[in-house]
């Protein structure tokens, strides 16, 4: 019996338990209201589907979502994720647009190195701000947040900028293997991420620069040089997820994509388990994190959710995962059973003695 109690206890309290059972509640309570949520078909060699839609509408997210993972690991915040995917999407969208064969793969091979390249530049501006003049994140990112937004629409001429180009398009609509490309992308980066913070010392060296950096630049730790590359990372990732939104609807728009994705990211990190103080975090529970969030915006549509209720029916459900997940809130609100406790000891009487 304790072995049982023992592996239940151990079971619960492991760090995905809990992103893993709201995921599947969320699912079954879908099934239950629509039995065909779960369905997938094959038609043309590809797969179709809401949970196959979930798994692409999840893609950019996962990625921006992985690069704020690595940099609240070290201790900051990229509040700038969201600026970044309007500017690589405008870069692209611009520069295709301007190009007379539009469908040409060079041509978009191209588009998406420059605008690749400026979000790199952007990352390295906010590691700069954070890593070498010594900024707080919040308010390094900030700055971009703001100005990017402007930098975009500056980009695009304040226009929409539509675009008819299938090789780009191929980036969010696409299919390979059956499946779709942005999930493919998604998978990758996600791989890669992890061979490098896992199967390497990167990952370590990460964890103790978001610990303790003074600790660190003692240790030997280059502490400066992490934290610039994690925000360096971190662009990139959401200039690969500014592709695919902007791909998605074959156009760019400064002023809206990308927007309030950095709240949606910070959100999928936290419900991974990775603390925001930096130190310990956790890739897998990130990736579970981001499809939870794409789970629920899909419920909302799926259960014609009043656009005025949607939002605060989102909140609710958001923070009821979250105190759910939390240690401290399940401890003192959710009573376990323990063993009985042994019974006390009675006190022997003396024995009367017996005359003799």
């Amino acid at each position: 019996m304790s072995d049982t109690v023992t592996r239940y206890r151990t079971l619960v309290g492991h760090r995905l338990f809990w992103p893993v059972a709201v995921l599947v509640v969320m699912l079954t309570a879908n099934t239950i209201y629509r039995p065909g949520f779960l369905s997938i078909e094959v038609t043309d060699g590809h797969l179709y589907g809401t949970p196959i839609d979930i798994l692409r509408l999840s893609a950019p997210l996962i990625l921006v979502a992985l690069g704020m993972t690595v940099v609240i690991s070290t201790g900051g915040i990229d509040l700038s994720v969201g600026s970044v995917c309007a500017i690589s999407g405008a870069v692209a969208c611009v520069y295709i647009s301007q190009q007379p064969d539009q469908n040409s793969l060079p041509v978009v091979l191209t588009a998406l190195a420059a605008a690749l390249g400026v979000a790199l530049v952007l990352g390295a501006w906010n590691g700069v701000l954070v890593a070498v003049i010594g900024i707080q994140p919040i308010i390094a990112t900030l700055i971009l947040m703001v100005a990017g937004r402007g930098l975009a629409q500056l980009i695009t001429g304040g226009q929409i900028i539509t675009i008819n180009s299938g090789p780009y398009r191929a980036i969010g609509l696409g299919h390979l293997l059956t499946l779709p490309l942005a999930v493919l992308v998604a998978l990758a980066a996600a791989l890669l991420v992890g061979a490098f913070t896992r199967r390497t010392a990167l990952g370590m060296i990460i964890e103790s620069v978001g610990g303790n950096a003074k600790a660190s630049r003692l240790a030997g730790i280059r502490s400066g040089r992490v934290i610039f590359l994690a925000y360096v990372l971190s662009a990139g990732c959401a200039a690969v997820a500014g592709f695919m939104m902007t791909a998605n609807v074959s156009s760019a728009d400064g002023n809206s994509a990308g927007l309030w994705v950095e709240l949606d990211a910070i959100l999928a990190v936290v419900i991974g388990g990775t603390s925001l103080v930096g130190g310990r975090f956790y890739l897998s529970g990130t990736i579970l994190g981001a499809l939870i969030i794409q789970t629920l915006t899909t419920t909302v549509y799926a259960m014609n959710i009043s656009p005025q209720t949607a939002l605060l029916f989102k909140a609710v459900v958001v923070i009821a995962v979250c105190l759910i997940q939390a240690p401290a809130f399940r401890a003192r609100f959710i009573r376990r059973r323990s063993s009985a406790p042994p019974p006390r000891a009675v006190a022997d009487k003396p024995k009367e003695q017996v005359p003799a």
